[in-house]
């Protein structure tokens, strides 16, 4: 069975690229072919790494209400609502975020990640 907090680290380790401005470290957590599909479009590693060019884009960030799903081996589906503050920004947002994780030579990579915006606040 699948650790939810493996995944959860895992995906925390992206987020805190985002909020120290480390392309490196984003891409090195996704693969080559990553996908993410956003309010904004379609958007390759490259794209999701090039928006740090100017450094960090996230000032702040939680994670909560995760859960996994199996699609077989070496592959889940890691679904979460993420809270977070843009830099610059004094409002928060939310949305909700389903990432594919799939192992390769025994290593880790996000393959896809959709983002969905969240209308109402956080469960309880």
């Amino acid at each position: 069975m699948a650790d939810l907090s493996f995944f959860l680290d895992l995906e925390t380790r992206v987020w805190q690229a985002l909020a120290d401005g480390d392309a490196a470290a984003d891409a090195a957590l996704l693969a080559p072919e990553f996908l993410g599909v956003y309010s904004t479009g379609f958007a390759g590693r490259d794209e999701h790494t090039g928006q740090l060019s100017q450094g960090p884009t996230v000032a702040a960030f939680s994670l909560s209400g995760a859960r996994i799903l199996p699609l077989g081996p070496g592959r889940v589906l890691l679904a979460y609502r993420a809270d977070y503050t843009r830099v610059g920004a004094s409002v928060a947002e939310a949305m909700y975020v389903s990432s594919i994780w799939e192992e390769r030579d025994g290593t880790w990579r996000n393959t896809f990640s959709q983002d969905s915006a969240a209308d109402a606040p956080p469960p309880v």
